[in-house]
């Protein structure tokens, strides 16, 4: 798929679910081998020119998620390749032993997509707000986790796991007017970060949506006279154990940034690892902290779950000591 400047800035402003779906139509284009399958979510998957111009290659299930993952296990053993996708708590916790039984344990080659993740759907309540998935997810063997950082990241990712032909959960986050995290095209590997901000003294990893609010906590760190690296770890299983041993040797403080749980997610699959290490230094998780609070607009719930720049930026200037 051909990436131009013009179309990273409209899939920006349309945010990484619109794009989601302008990325499967132009990879079912020429893969008739793909079938995405949905819960009823045409319209907010952005999949509406895709049913209607590849209808032979799109189902419906309605609101049936479960049976969601059946009929995508279905057409995986019979070497379709599969796409399924639904709103990120359905498309996961509601389909938890399908997913465990039909995708882990049997390896299929199917694509999950769960949309509108971590804290975008506020206004609903948790019911929609999505904050355990990659700790749901996380525990199931052989399942790829990917986090995009971006609506240029998301086509990426896409792209890379139809060829990878690995059961795999990818989680976007954020909402329309998607800040800009790539600018132009670049090389997306999945399992291998990507460091965005060089930087010493403190190592930042983030992912999906918040590395963009991350990068912007490192430019005020900085002026504190701080070098600030801002790694975006997009795949968060099998998660880059090479980055963590870097920034173990380099840093004072790591850093993880997350719309998610502080347990069970991106710093926990760090700090993992980190046990692992003699003499690693000091880390700080930073995340949703295993609450549920009031509904309210993404940007309300960012700030009050204090992931925005100046709030990342106050908690982390608290713990670092050089």
């Amino acid at each position: 798929m051909k990436i131009q400047e013009k179309d990273i800035k409209m899939w920006s402003v349309i945010g990484s679910r619109a794009t989601f779906g302008i990325a499967a139509l132009e990879i079912a284009k020429k893969n008739k081998n793909l079938i995405t399958l949905t819960c009823d979510v045409s319209t907010s998957a952005g999949l509406d020119r895709y049913r209607k111009i590849l209808p032979d290659q799109y189902v419906d299930l309605g609101i049936a998620e479960q049976n969601m993952i059946g009929v995508a296990a279905g057409l995986a053993s019979e070497n379709f390749n599969v796409i399924t996708t639904t709103f990120a708590p359905f498309q996961t916790m509601r389909c938890c032993e399908q997913i465990k039984v039909n995708i882990g344990y049997m390896k299929q080659n199917i694509c999950m997509v769960g949309l509108a993740s971590g804290l975008a759907l506020g206004p609903l309540g948790f019911t929609h707000c999505c904050i355990e998935d990659i700790g749901v997810l996380r525990n199931i063997p052989g399942l790829t986790i990917i986090s995009p950082a971006d609506s240029l990241e998301t086509v990426k990712a896409l792209n890379e796991v139809i060829i990878s032909k690995k059961p795999t959960y990818i989680r976007l986050t954020g909402s329309s007017n998607n800040p800009i995290v790539y600018k132009k095209d670049y090389d997306f590997k999945i399992g291998k970060s990507i460091t965005l901000n060089n930087g010493k003294d403190i190592t930042i990893f983030s992912s999906g949506a918040m590395v963009y609010q991350c990068l912007e906590a490192a430019k005020l760190i900085e002026k504190k006279n701080l070098s600030c690296k801002v790694v975006n770890m997009h795949t968060i299983k099998p998660i880059d154990f090479e980055s963590i041993d870097l920034a173990c040797k380099e840093s004072d403080l790591i850093v993880s940034v997350e719309e998610h749980n502080i347990i069970g997610g991106l710093g926990s699959a760090i700090a993992e690892h980190k046990a692992k290490i003699n003499n690693s230094p000091k880390m700080l998780i930073l995340g949703i902290k295993d609450t549920y609070s009031k509904g309210g607009s993404y940007n309300f719930l960012k700030e009050k779950h204090r992931l925005i720049p100046s709030l990342i930026v106050e908690d982390i200037l608290k713990n670092f000591q050089k």
